[in-house]
């Protein structure tokens, strides 16, 4: 198996959202943060490093263990890399942590396969109040073949379209309502020097987000789905094979930053084109709105920043409430823990994940959680017009595609990437590109 947690879903989950605060912390590479009393500690867990979603995290542990003196919570934290490496060695050698944090997807099916998570369908069929609390679409990617493996928690990261307002003014344009309005944008925005879109090209998982929108639009979510299925030829879809052809259609009218191939996304240099007017438009996940707050000067403050759901593709399939990226993060049980240890972060998922100040605490961050009934807390935010819009997008969308790369096994995930890289850079055909990853299917 390859590495578990991907690099990319690393820098984009990790390294991006934690820019918007404190940058990665450069320190040990695992330190414990429960504080007094856990030498008795009844299960172990371990998480990521790097501020603010880290003291939100720990502060959600601190209080259950506070809570609960005689069922603590241990945690351990980890840089990106140290984490990847560590979680991938323990789980394959039985010595996971009691409570394993990740994306759910292609990774926890990997899990599952190997016998290594709890199978959680029946504690939360009994625990019916803590699934009800949730957005309903974070338990897809918690659940493998009917059953569910993982408890969702902290924040849902939809892929947003943004845009610069103040170029759009400038060049006297609307932003786009649809597919034909994008195309027709391109050559208005490259006549006055702006680029159209903003894209940290080498980064892969940038451009990936281009096509779970195209591919969604034109043919709705069952084209992607028939691949995770296993289907036969499933990329070759005459949908697929369209939404392909239109990404290189956009590439070839120059609608990208020139040298996006070379541009990296966990340097945020993308997000830096978009708010100082390089660039008019950009895809990127909700954490990018943190970050231009904090990054942008007076960008987002002063009204410049527009966001929106991806538009429509004329004639297209897919419903346009539909979006893609991350439904939520996961909590996993190890299936090696002891009967006391299981005990004790089935008590953590019931009573300690996305309590109210924990859920305070990530609408402060600038984050969606994915809990219900925020509506109230979200509208008092200073950033509430975005942080609504994320709410409206999650909770309402028909379908909440996983993001690819984390949908799909770690070895299919990775030839998805290197081929999308050579699509954007015309060096594949969409036919080519087609029968590459048909190749991979349920690999």
């Amino acid at each position: 198996m390859d590495v578990p947690l991907s690099r990319h879903a690393l820098s984009r989950r990790t390294l991006l959202g934690m820019a918007a605060a404190v940058p990665v912390s450069a320190a040990l590479s695992a330190c414990g943060s429960s504080g007094p009393g856990t030498s008795n500690a009844a299960a172990t867990y371990w998480y990521l490093q790097g501020q603010p979603q880290e003291g939100v995290r720990a502060g959600a542990v601190k209080a259950f263990n506070k809570a609960h003196p005689k069922t603590q919570i241990k945690d351990t934290t980890f840089q990106n890399d140290a984490y990847k490496t560590k979680i991938k060695t323990a789980i394959g050698a039985g010595q996971a942590p009691t409570i394993i944090w990740g994306w759910g997807g292609g990774t926890l099916r990997t899990y599952v396969e190997a016998n290594q998570v709890e199978d959680l369908t029946s504690w939360f069929d009994q625990h019916s109040e803590v699934k009800k609390r949730l957005f309903p679409s974070a338990f897809g990617a918690a659940t493998v073949d009917g059953k569910i493996y993982a408890m969702p928690c902290e924040t849902v990261q939809p892929i947003i379209l943004y845009y610069n307002k103040k170029v759009f003014d400038q060049v006297g344009v609307k932003p786009p309502q649809s597919w034909d309005d994008i195309m027709a944008l391109v050559p208005k925005f490259n006549a006055k020097g702006i680029a159209p879109f903003s894209l940290g090209g080498q980064s892969q998982w940038t451009n990936m987000m281009w096509l779970e929108f195209l591919f969604d639009r034109i043919g709705g979510p069952e084209v992607f789905q028939a691949v995770i299925e296993g289907e036969k030829n499933a990329w070759s879809n005459p949908a697929a094979i369209s939404a392909l052809t239109k990404v290189q259609e956009l590439v070839k009218a120059h609608g990208f930053i020139k040298g996006f191939s070379s541009i990296t996304a966990d340097s945020n240099a993308d997000q830096a084109l978009l708010y100082t007017g390089k660039a008019a438009m950009m895809l990127h996940g909700a954490w990018s709105y943190g970050i231009q707050q904090a990054d942008g000067g007076d960008f987002v403050s002063s009204g410049g920043l527009g966001y929106m759901n991806f538009p429509p593709v004329e004639g297209g399939k897919g419903d346009p409430s539909n979006t893609v990226g991350n439904p939520a993060q996961y909590l996993s049980i190890s299936s090696k823990a002891s009967a006391e240890e299981k005990k004790a972060a089935k008590e953590f998922f019931a009573t300690g994940v996305l309590q109210d100040a924990e859920v305070k605490q990530w609408i402060d961050n600038g984050s969606v959680p994915i809990r219900l009934g925020t509506e109230k807390v979200l509208a008092a935010s200073k950033s509430a017009e975005f942080l609504e819009l994320t709410y409206d997008i999650a909770s309402k969308a028909k379908t909440f595609a996983q993001s690819w790369d984390q949908a799909l096994s770690p070895t299919a995930a990775e030839t998805l990437l290197d081929n999308i890289s050579k699509l954007f850079q015309l060096s594949i055909s969409p036919k080519q590109f087609a029968d590459n990853l048909n190749a991979v299917i349920g690999k």
